[in-house]
């Protein structure tokens, strides 16, 4: 095994390689001109200012979070440097990528100025790099510590200490995300919508013109939230979905554990292989310009060689006839019925990118719907754009119901674990759609303030559109992955209660417990409701730091264009230092409250009814708060996020000329529309993700904890 172990931390360093090798492709391209390099340094300076402050800031909760778990684990370093770990390597994605995607706008720029297929190019390039970085360091960190966990330090695979330090890992990995997540969000959305409303509505100006102030906000917001923070997002996501099934494995699997455990690892490092080959043929054909379909010909193209690639790890590790496990209801499962989950995985993630395409896309009824509503005025397009937003969610939760009883009837818990892997086994791919969205942007950003000529924005305008439509895109995706890595943990729960109890004597704490989820139990009714209510408040408090930040920018930008009136004749140069700095100190400041709700809420009700109704009763509570944060964690995000994507493309739809094109009283209400959406899509919906995910990580180290 250890020399299978090394071939899979092969495929990660393979990743980061790939990541160097095109980095240099990348930063060798030609940047224009000097009113290009220029507009890009102000970026580039602000996008890098704003996350030193936001890692300094996670740099101390973390020191925080490392001794309370040595604390916790009784100086047990395990878990504490698991925890390091992953943090230190979901920082190290998103901030490499952001530093990549901020010297690659103007690249693009430029790229488009010449073609369509260059300026796609460069962008792809830009955004496979934060994909590869994320699959890559997400599966070095993993194996690299499984490792050294049961080599040098020769711990059993299904031991105790080294399920704790993968959890521990994971929830270095989530903490990062939903700290990257919400401040990157409420410094994105704070900059576009309020630009937007006084730039775009009071003074009638375009988007990304040079005399609004908030411009250069805008642009490096596009970058920390879009690109590190889903970059944080998914290699969170990947972490947490591998880490569990790997944990769910050693509880399920005891007499054969180690091959339970390495399955995640193997399918991971394999998809790493494929996506790489996938990225190539992401090219326009000659004369072509659709380029959503040459994204999709790559994310194809890696699909069907992982459905290779993972049938031919399977065979070679279980064979395809003999049984290999048991169901929780006892039924035999073979190594194909592992492999069909494995393309069951890849099926809810084809499913899912189409769904959010379908309720994203200008093509399609939904944003059309939206578009045409705002004719009638800004009051009927915010009623259409929650409308579209509460029906999105029908078909994604349907699609993921289908994937779990299916999954779950070919192989058990196992199997949803199995499908759930092998979805975010295509994040390297997912991360570079997502991450061509922001490149994309400040491109065409560059473009306008640079006062290029029409066609240069028009080509960089066309990319953005599908830039748009792809970080909706992969919002759904890490949003469904997210909801079924989230029941795996809980069901890693459930799992770890019935291992600690069935061993009493070992683990003296759980002596007598008996867990149920009986929904005649009080208790668990309380914390099911209590887990519901989560994401509502966390989206809320999330919603209202836009909402400020946004106000803080409206009251800025109308500021400088009364006290200097030349702005507007381009006599005289607005202050984007000063709305940069404003939107740093508001973002920082405005997300550690929310980050420390999903940490703080199982412990304070496991500790609560544990006073009042005894171990048993907490346990069930805890449990029963899992649920509810994942039932509604899923439909609240999915709901924001397709509705955020459907009310800024419905602005998109009317801006190339329908319904009476820009300036138009629809436009103005389709902008307001988008107000809502802003921080819908881009700041809490996504940050519900690692939430969801943050509570369930908590509740198993509490267990870990108690367990002794």
């Amino acid at each position: 095994m250890s020399l299978a172990l090394w071939l899979v931390i092969g495929a990660g360093l393979l990743a980061i390689a790939y990541g160097a090798f095109t980095i240099n492709q990348v930063m060798s391209m030609p940047t224009g001109s000097d009113r290009m390099r220029e507009i890009a340094a102000a970026i580039q300076e602000g996008a890098q200012a704003y996350l030193n402050k936001q890692y300094t800031t996670i740099a101390i909760a973390g020191a925080v979070v490392f001794i309370v778990l040595l604390v916790a684990f009784k100086f047990d370093f395990i878990p504490a440097f698991g925890f390091a770990i992953g943090a230190i390597l979901s920082g190290a994605a998103g901030f490499i990528g952001m530093l990549v995607s901020v010297r690659a706008n103007v690249r693009t720029t430029q790229a488009a100025s010449e073609s369509l297929a260059k300026g796609l190019s460069v962008a792809f390039k830009s955004g496979a790099i934060t994909g590869m970085l994320v699959a890559g360091l997400a599966l070095l960190g993993l194996a690299s510590y499984y490792m050294i966990l049961t080599g040098p330090m020769g711990h059993a695979p299904e031991s105790r200490s080294v399920v704790n330090g993968l959890i521990a890992l994971s929830l270095g990995a989530s903490l990062i995300s939903v700290f990257a997540r919400l401040g990157g969000g409420i410094f994105t959305k704070g900059a576009d919508v309020g630009g937007d409303m006084v730039g775009k509505v009071e003074a009638g100006i375009p988007e990304d013109d040079p005399r609004n102030p908030a411009t250069i906000a805008d642009n490096v917001g596009d970058n920390v939230g879009d690109c590190a923070g889903m970059a944080a997002d998914l290699f969170e996501t990947y972490v947490v979905t591998v880490a569990a099934t790997m944990v769910l494995g050693s509880i399920l699997f005891t007499a054969n554990a180690a091959e339970f455990m390495f399955y995640p690892l193997a399918i991971g490092a394999v998809c790493i292989v494929t996506s790489i080959a996938g990225t190539f043929f992401v090219t326009l054909g000659k004369g072509s310009t659709n380029i959503m379909g040459a994204l999709y010909k790559g994310l194809v193209v890696t699909g069907v060689l992982s459905l290779i690639a993972v049938g031919i790890v399977t065979f070679q590790m279980f064979g395809f006839s003999e049984p290999i496990g048991n169901t929780e209801a006892g039924k035999p499962f073979t190594g194909l019925s592992l492999y069909f989950c494995g393309v069951l995985g890849l099926a809810v993630t084809g499913l899912i990118v189409w769904i959010t395409e379908y309720y994203t896309g200008t093509a399609y009824r939904p944003v059309k719907s939206v578009a045409k509503s705002s004719e009638s005025g800004h009051g009927t397009n915010v009623i259409q754009g929650l409308a579209v937003s509460m029906e999105a969610t029908a078909l994604p939760a349907l699609v993921i119901v289908v994937g779990i009883i299916t999954a779950y009837n070919l192989a058990g818990l196992f199997g949803i674990a199995t499908a759930v892997t092998t979805m975010l086994a295509l994040a390297g791919m997912i991360v570079a759609l997502d991450a061509f969205g922001p490149v994309t942007d400040n491109a065409g950003g560059i473009a306008e303030m640079s006062g290029l000529e029409g066609s240069v924005r028009d080509t960089t305008d066309a990319l953005d559109a599908v830039g748009n439509t792809t970080k909706a895109v992969t919002k759904g995706y890490a949003i469904g992955s997210a909801g079924l890595g989230a029941l795996v943990l809980f069901s890693a729960y459930t799992k770890d209660i019935e291992h600690f109890s069935s061993h009493a004597a070992e683990y003296p704490f759980f002596e007598g417990v008996n867990v149920t989820f009986s929904l005649s139990d009080p208790y668990v009714i309380a914390g099911l409701l209590i887990g519901g209510l989560l994401p509502y408040l966390f989206g809320g408090i999330a919603m209202q730091a836009v909402g400020r930040a946004a106000g803080a920018i409206v009251e800025e930008v109308r500021r400088q264009f009364k006290e200097k009136p030349g702005i507007m004749q381009g006599t005289e140069k607005p202050d984007y230092a000063r709305a940069v700095n404003m939107l740093t100190g508001a973002a920082i400041k405005e997300m550690v409250v929310p980050s420390m709700l999903p940490i703080f809420s199982p412990l304070v009700l496991y500790f609560v009814v544990y006073g009042v109704a005894g171990k048993a009763a907490a346990l069930s509570a805890v449990g029963a708060m899992l649920i509810g944060v994942i039932v509604t964690g899923l439909f609240v995000a999915i709901s924001m996020t397709a509705g955020g994507g459907a009310w800024d493309n419905a602005k998109k739809y009317i801006e190339d000329g329908n319904h009476g094109g820009k300036g138009s009283e629809a436009h103005k209400a389709a902008v307001t529309g988008d107000t809502v959406g802003d921080p819908y899509k881009d700041t809490a919906g996504p940050a519900v993700n690692p939430m969801i995910k943050i509570t369930n990580i908590v509740a198993l180290l509490l267990l870990a904890a108690l367990a002794g």
